[in-house]
């Protein structure tokens, strides 16, 4: 769980994905548009991807896992949380408040 909390504190915005998650591809695609540049770590693509995804189930408390987004350290949410964010307009103000993105 350590390392866990390591990696998503590295960067202002932080994604852990699997490369075959739709809705992982959807929601960096999303970050991409806002201006974020995102730490991208792709749990089926990492040496100890099976550990970091024991870890975030641990520190979430879900089976499912991705994608699971941290801003500015903090663990935000899945897929779900993320759109809603986006829909009521204060997922750009927290990239903003993280320093994620600038305007």
């Amino acid at each position: 769980m350590e390392r866990v909390r390591d990696l998503s504190s590295k960067k202002a915005a932080v994604i852990f994905t699997k490369s075959s998650c739709c809705m992982c591809h959807s929601i960096k695609q999303l970050f991409y548009e806002l201006g974020a540049s995102p730490a991208i770590h792709e749990l089926d693509r990492e040496a100890n991807g099976r550990e970091l995804e024991w870890a975030l189930r641990s520190l979430i408390g879900c089976p499912t896992v991705v994608p699971a987004v941290f801003i500015g350290g903090r663990y935000v949410g899945s897929a779900k949380e993320i759109l809603s964010l986006h829909l009521d307009g204060s997922l750009k103000q927290l990239l903003i408040d993280a320093n994620a993105i600038w305007f």
